[in-house]
This record gives C-alpha cells, sequence and structure tokens, in this order.
C-alpha cells in the first residue's frame, strides 16, 4: 500500500519578491509553512544579498521548473568601485583595493566588451562543480580551484545612475549569467577592482516584478482566499510553448503514456489553427483550459514528455 503524502496538494507557482537577508531554501521553507503544499521547488537560486524575483514551483508546476532555468533574466545591480572581494560582492573579504575611480566615459568605453555573446569564468564563491564539489564548499575551506570559462549571452548592459564611487546598472542576460563575474572584470578592465554591493532580479522567463508578491502579502491572500486564486496556474512557465486543444480520446491516450498521431488533412488544420508551425517542436497539449501534458513532436508523431496530474 502506498504511503499518504504529507500536505495538501496545490498546484502553481508564487511569484516571490524575495527580500534582503534570506537564502532561497527559507524563502521555500516560509512558503511550505504558509501553504502546508506537498511538494516545492525554485527556479534560479538568488543569493541572501539579492532581492527580486524567485519563482517558487508546487506541485505539479515542479515538472516545469526546467523551462524557468533555461529563460532568460533581467537584473539591476550595483558595482562598488575601488575593492575586489573573495565572494565578488560586499559579502566577501577584501583582497585589493584602489584609489582609482572610473569616469562615465570609460565605463561607456568598456561596455560593448560585456555585450552579445562573451566568456565569462564564474566567481570563486559560485555553485559549479570542480571534481564533483561546489565551488563554494572549496573556497570555503581557502582552496582556490581553477574555473573554466563559459558562454554567455548579454543581450544589454546599460548604466542607470553614476556617482564617484559606484554605478547601477541593467542586466539583461541568458542563463548561467553571473552578475557578480562582469563586476569583477569591468573593475580589473578599468583598473580600479570592483565589487557587487546591491543586486536586484528584476524578471525571470515570464515572471515579473508586475506579478510578483512579497512573503506577507502572500500570508495576507492565502488567509483571506482560497490557494488556486493565489497562485499563478502551473502554465505561467510555459506561455512561449503553443498550446493545442485535445479530444477527450486524445487526453486519454496521453495520460497513459501513448503515441498521438496527427495524419489527417483535419489534424494538421488544428496545428495551423493553433499557430503551431514546422520549428515548433514542444507542444502543450490542453484539455478543459488545463494542461495535460508536454509533448515532443516528431514529423506527425507527438510523444508525451511530462503528463501533469490535475
Amino acid at each position: 500500500m502506498a504511503r499518504k503524502k504529507k500536505g495538501t496538494p496545490l498546484h502553481g507557482w508564487v511569484n516571490l519578491d524575495k527580500p534582503l537577508g534570506m537564502t532561497s531554501t527559507q524563502a521555500i521553507g516560509r512558503i511550505r509553512r504558509l501553504t502546508d503544499a506537498q511538494k516545492l521547488g525554485h527556479a534560479g537560486t538568488l543569493d541572501p544579498l539579492a532581492t527580486g524575483i524567485l519563482p517558487i514551483a508546487l506541485g505539479e508546476a515542479t515538472k516545469t521548473i526546467p523551462f524557468v532555468q533555461d529563460s532568460d533574466k533581467v537584473y539591476r545591480f550595483t558595482v562598488a568601485w575601488g575593492a575586489a572581494t573573495t565572494t565578488d560582492d560586499r559579502e566577501g573579504d577584501i583582497i585589493n583595493r584602489s584609489d582609482k575611480r572610473p569616469s562615465r566615459a570609460e565605463i561607456e568605453a568598456i561596455l560593448p566588451q560585456f555585450t552579445g555573446e562573451i566568456e565569462q569564468v564564474p566567481p570563486q564563491f559560485s555553485a559549479i562543480k570542480i571534481d564533483g564539489q561546489r565551488a563554494y564548499d572549496l573556497a570555503r575551506k581557502g582552496e582556490e580551484v581553477t574555473i573554466k570559462s563559459r558562454p554567455v549571452n548579454v543581450y544589454g548592459l546599460t548604466i542607470l545612475s553614476i556617482t564617484t564611487d559606484s554605478t547601477e546598472f541593467e542586466l539583461a542576460c541568458s542563463k548561467g549569467t553571473y552578475v557578480r563575474s562582469i563586476a569583477r572584470d569591468m573593475g580589473e578592465i578599468l583598473g580600479c577592482f570592483g565589487h557587487v554591493s546591491a543586486l536586484r532580479r528584476l524578471a525571470v522567463g515570464n515572471f515579473t516584478e508586475e506579478t510578483a508578491i512579497s512573503l506577507d502579502e502572500f500570508a495576507k491572500m492565502m488567509q483571506n482566499s482560497p490557494p488556486d486564486q493565489v497562485l499563478l496556474p502551473v502554465e505561467t512557465a510555459l506561455d512561449d510553448i503553443p498550446a493545442l486543444a485535445m479530444t477527450a480520446t486524445e487526453i486519454t491516450r496521453i495520460r497513459q503514456g501513448q503515441t498521438v498521431r496527427f495524419l489527417s488533412r483535419q489534424d494538421f488544420d488544428r496545428f495551423a489553427a493553433a499557430g503551431i508551425d514546422e520549428q515548433d517542436n514542444l507542444i502543450l497539449a490542453t484539455g478543459d483550459s488545463q494542461p495535460v501534458a508536454l509533448l515532443e513532436r516528431d514529423g506527425a508523431a507527438l510523444y508525451p514528455v511530462k503528463v501533469f496530474n490535475l
């Protein structure tokens, strides 16, 4: 006999505006206590120093976490000039100092070096694995390790404001981009050193500040409204994937893990009506306005790769 799962079967997303000083794990703990949800996970860790968008998935929404993790991100951050730190942010120990401060013209002149596809070395204090161990674990032991550079995409890097000792930027980038590395590298190129003194994530894919909610706001809403009115839908993470309404027979086959084949002219007319073209290899199957499964397309065959139990 299967063991009954503890907690409440809730499905959806919380677009949390994480406060300063809280780890992502602590944030999940707070949401767990407020919802009593059976299953939770988050898409994209934020350091305690950082505030902003932390998408938290509940129940069947956890199956869509990889799609959010792969999404582009937007950050607003401040670089403090004149010091390099062990962690490349203000939480680390200072390891180099400089009296030089860059001018706006000097900073603007180097921005093209940090735009487009760039090679970036992650910080020593990062979650990168080195021989099976996290880089930050090795760094805490005092071990300096060689971390290989890797390509990331920066779609935009602009100056928002500037003072003598610091500059505030906005960054739009691909997954895997380290803001701390950008601050470190800019400081080295400018010859003045630099580290992140403030960081806020403004967007993770479809999760933006417009729909973000604080922990206090979420707690109040959970007291006054049913959870299904508080949580964002499971498919929030899948807005970029074309949706296709399925028949009852097709849904039954999909839920049993079977392939659905689209062979007739009417079938392909359904693709066209849903805005699905030959380049769309991933399709969201829906039924009764609910997500049913994610289907991988191979010619006329649609294979279920993730089935939602809603």
